[in-house]
């Protein structure tokens, strides 16, 4: 079952601010309009609020304390307009950043997506899934959540802060210092929780990487789980990858409700010393009354911005995490070296000398130096018919995987005309070949998107190619025919119609080479020899390597080459082989002996 090892995801290290803030401001870049309005509304928001203690203070010490009420119901009503321009305000720099966060994601989506399609097969072969899902899904929006806390209006509430000390120092400069005393207790226990909640914060997107992961590779194996009775290991995994991640949210909870509580108490102390000292100013005719009332409403005013700083600093803290984790798969370049767009298209080079397929002297490992093929050479001419046969792991889908450059090799070459794989274009290689594979994927939509795989271009060959292989026998008797809705991963169709749906797909796209891994492996005998004649017509005019183990189903192959142990050690025709009495007629003795 799982290996712990493989859920527990990387907890990156040391990452500085700066550095990832500046990274991401290329994309606010295309919506720097959206930045500029809601800094414009910045500042009139904060004089809305920095008017409001003001206007109290006068209409206190003006009106109320003289007992002259004659005059309030003109404040009432400035007041009364403050409140609803900074109403106003707020709701358009909240739609402002709201939009401008949802746009910033889905472009950052698109670049993650397109850089995943881009990477090379040796890096799936190593990643979770969950892990990459988690990515383009949950740490994406913990960037949402970062726009939907004002990030942008860190700066409005910096503009406030300075416009509160300033209103206040020019007020009474020794009741602000009072009042201000607080202020680096506030700093150091700011500064010290900075640290903490980045690590708690990278511990909490690693697990629920983790969890993503199991959960992902849980249901898609659920069958097999029930199977064999594995439902209570599977449970006892998923609890300890559960309790992983509420751990790893607990250190969260305590520093963000530690810093809120600690801004709350200083605030607390902070009206107090204003009170206690404010008090003897007014006793001693220094202060007004309206005054004290207007430096507790800044006072109000000026914790207010700390505590949302707080809550957003916490949601700043996630966003790092997240933007280490974005940026670290952004930064991966497992990707294979593309050939030039301009270079010549080889296969279209027919009246070239060379072998049309050469493997020369081919060694490859998947891992370091654990070599799968080792000197493997191959010629293949256009239209022969081979195949590879051996032991399970012998190599043989390796040598497919090559030729369609899902991978490089590590010594050798692999040539198509004389020219090695490495200078043609990757789209103009993968169009020449066809491949077929033991397991099909069909991916949701209708089964026409998935034979033609949404291009426009092959759509009209759908149902010739479908017709060929004889897959139109039961699509046609289907109750939306072509239409028909695919559910995911193809579940509502049997092993044999899905297969048949992937030999429909390599027709209509009419590949020059073609690739058969294993691919009647999942069809029964009934289906098997309702494709033959399809198969048949696939093969004639292509170059076609089939792998197979079940040797009935390549005895009509030109060549049949054998590979053991990531070597070439048989080649020629059945009859040739069995005649040698060597590895493949082993083979097939095994397999049909009486």
């Amino acid at each position: 079952m799982h290996s712990h090892g493989i859920y527990e995801d990387e907890i990156i290290g040391k990452a500085y601010d700066r550095r990832l803030l500046l990274r991401f401001v290329r994309y606010l870049r295309p919506y720097l309009w959206i930045v500029a309005t809601v800094l414009l509304i910045l500042p009139l928001t904060t004089a809305a609020k920095l008017a409001q203690p003001w206007l109290i203070k006068l209409a206190i010490d003006n009106h109320i304390v003289k007992g002259d009420m004659a005059g309030l119901p003109v404040f009432a009503v400035y007041f009364l307009l403050l409140i609803v321009a900074e109403s106003l305000l707020s709701f358009l720099e909240v739609w402002l950043l709201q939009y401008l966060g949802q746009r910033v994601m889905q472009d950052i989506r698109l670049e993650l997506f397109a850089h995943v399609q881009r990477l090379s097969t040796s890096f799936f072969d190593r990643t979770p899934t969950g892990s990459l899902v988690t990515r383009l899904t949950s740490d994406v929006e913990v960037l949402g959540e970062m726009f939907a806390a004002g990030i942008i209006t860190v700066v409005g509430d910096i503009m406030l802060l300075a416009g509160i000390i300033g209103v206040m120092l020019w007020m009474n400069l020794h009741l602000s210092l009072v009042t201000f005393a607080v202020l680096p207790f506030l700093i150091w226990i700011a500064f010290n929780f900075r640290r903490k909640m980045r690590s708690a914060f990278r511990q909490v997107r690693a697990r629920l990487a983790d969890l993503n992961t199991f959960l992902n590779e849980s249901i898609n194996g659920v069958s097999l789980i029930q199977l064999f009775n594995r439902q209570r290991r599977e449970q006892e995994e998923f609890s300890r990858l559960n309790s992983s991640y509420r751990d790893a949210n607990l250190p969260v909870i305590t520093w963000d409700a530690s810093l809120y509580a600690s801004v709350e108490a200083l605030s607390s102390v902070a009206v107090g010393l204003l009170i206690w000292y404010g008090a003897g100013e007014i006793i001693g005719g220094a202060l007004t009354f309206g005054a004290l009332v207007a430096f507790i409403q800044y006072i109000e005013k000026f914790f207010a911005p700390i505590r949302d700083l707080s809550a957003k600093y916490s949601v700043m803290q996630g966003a790092m995490a997240a933007l280490e984790r974005l940026f670290n798969l952004l930064d991966c370049r497992e990707i294979l070296p593309e050939a030039a767009p301009g270079n010549a298209d080889p296969v279209s080079a027919e009246e070239r000398t060379s072998p049309f397929i050469l493997f020369k002297d081919v060694w490859f490992a998947y891992k370091e130096e654990d070599f799968v093929l080792k000197s493997f050479n191959l010629q293949l001419e256009r239209g022969e018919k081979i195949a590879l046969v051996g032991e399970t792991g012998g190599g043989k889908t390796t040598v497919t995987r090559l030729l369609s450059r899902l991978y490089d090799v590590s010594q050798g070459s692999i040539e198509l005309y004389g020219t090695d794989l490495r200078e043609i274009p990757l789209a103009t290689l993968r169009k020449k070949i066809g491949i077929v594979l033991q397991d099909p994927y069909l991916f949701t939509g209708t089964v026409e998107d998935n034979i033609c795989l949404g291009d426009d271009h092959v759509r009209h060959n759908v149902r010739n190619a479908a017709k060929t292989v004889g897959a139109d026998r039961f699509i046609e008797r289907l109750a939306n025919g072509y239409a028909e809705e695919v559910r995911e991963r193809g579940n509502n169709f049997s092993a044999g119609e899905r297969q048949l749906i992937s030999f429909a797909r390599a027709v209509a796209f009419d590949p020059e080479i073609l690739v058969l891994d294993e691919a009647t492996a999942s069809v029964d005998s009934e289906a098997e020899l309702l494709i033959q004649e399809g198969l048949k017509a696939l093969m004639t005019g292509r170059t076609t390597i089939a792998v197979a183990h079940r040797l009935s189903t390549i005895r009509d192959a030109d060549r049949i080459v054998v590979i053991h142990r990531g070597e070439k050690v048989e080649e020629g025709s059945h009859e040739q082989l069995i005649a040698a009495a060597g590895v493949y007629s082993r083979l097939y003795k095994l397999q049909f002996k009486e």
